[in-house]
């Protein structure tokens, strides 16, 4: 049997994390072995791994580095190439089999740790604005258009969101990051809700129209109301937000970061009516390697910029969980396998 390291659950040390030697995977014929070189960290599988999990569980969602073995039914990145992807569980590992449905390459000009951030915070961003998109223009499915934000654009090619108002909270963070920019790229004007002060001049550089610091949604109300409002928050401010739309205007709620215990049902019982509002809960496996590729595309092309916010050794994983569940970084934490 085979070994390799691997980030594990271990309540007997500090912070309940530390790297232990694991089986190593056996690949499914439609997963590919990827030799890990960066993993990027979520506030959520943070949470679970040192407040919930069992001794044991192996946290890990998305991760970058190369092809060692390509999947045995043909399908997917062949070995050697460099690439990226998500996993349920169990990317914080030397070594993970990833199904190839959810594996893109990298292009030339993209790091380990950019394209690291991508699979997660990239795609659930991608798929909010399409999906409040759709809802808010009534149109057909979102196929084609330009290169690189093909989702964001009707079938004749029109900006799905041009002109219109997005209102996005929680930007610091990454899922919110990135959605300010893709609202951007759709042609929208956007106001960014950022909690703190020191975070703004971050938030202002991705080009949008107007920031506001402070944790209350209420504080955005002087610039809108909007056509479709972003919310990575959670409570009081999905609250809020719903409050700020204009008539048949959408609200898409893409997590729970102010509240965390918030339940799904409290989170859509949020809205008025289900005509104005959507929750995300998960990401499909339907078209991500075509979407982390279009997204790695853009990273490439200079469109869309990571907002990387520390990068470390995955031997300092018990302290940079810390510090990201203590909400101390901003944008994404990304640890080098070495």
């Amino acid at each position: 049997m085979s070994t390799m390291r691997a980030v594990v659950v271990d309540p007997d040390v500090p912070e309940r994390l530390a790297l232990h030697e694991v089986e190593s995977p056996s690949p499914a014929p439609a997963e590919a072995l990827i030799r890990v070189s960066a993993i990027s960290l979520n506030l959520g599988e943070v949470r679970t791994a040192l407040l919930r999990a069992e001794a044991g569980w192996r946290p890990g969602w998305e991760l970058a580095g190369v092809v060692e073995q390509a999947a045995a039914d043909g399908s997917g990145p062949s070995v050697g190439a460099s690439v990226f992807g998500m996993v349920g569980f169990g990317a914080w590992a030397e070594r993970v089999a990833v199904p190839t449905a959810q594996l893109a390459e990298i292009p030339d000009g993209v790091t380990f740790a950019q394209a690291a951030t991508l699979p997660v915070a990239g795609l659930t961003a991608l798929y909010g604005l399409e999906r409040g998109a759709i809802l808010l223009n009534r149109k057909v499915l979102i196929t084609g258009g330009p290169e690189n934000v093909g989702h964001l654009y009707g079938l004749e090619g029109e900006a799905m969101l041009l002109k219109r108002k997005v209102l996005v909270t929680g930007t610091s963070g990454g899922v919110g990051h990135f959605a300010c920019q893709l609202a951007r790229q759709g042609g929208a004007q956007v106001v960014a809700l950022v909690r703190r002060a020191e975070r703004a001049a971050s938030v202002r550089a991705m080009g949008v129209h107007e920031v506001v610091i402070g944790e209350d949604a209420e504080l955005t109300r002087s610039f809108g109301p909007y056509h479709l409002v972003i919310d990575t928050v959670g409570g009081n401010s999905l609250r809020t937000a719903v409050t700020l739309l204009e008539t048949d205007g959408i609200c898409v709620n893409l997590g729970a970061a102010e509240n965390p215990d918030m339940t799904l049902q409290n989170r859509y019982g949020s809205f008025d009516s289900p005509e104005n509002g959507l929750v995300i809960r998960d990401i499909k496996p339907r078209r991500v390697a075509k979407d982390l590729e279009r997204l790695a595309q853009m990273v490439a092309s200079d469109q869309l910029h990571p907002h990387i916010g520390l990068e470390a050794s995955w031997s300092d994983v018990a302290e940079v969980t810390r510090s990201l569940l203590d909400r101390r970084i901003t944008g994404k934490a990304i640890l080098h396998v070495s």
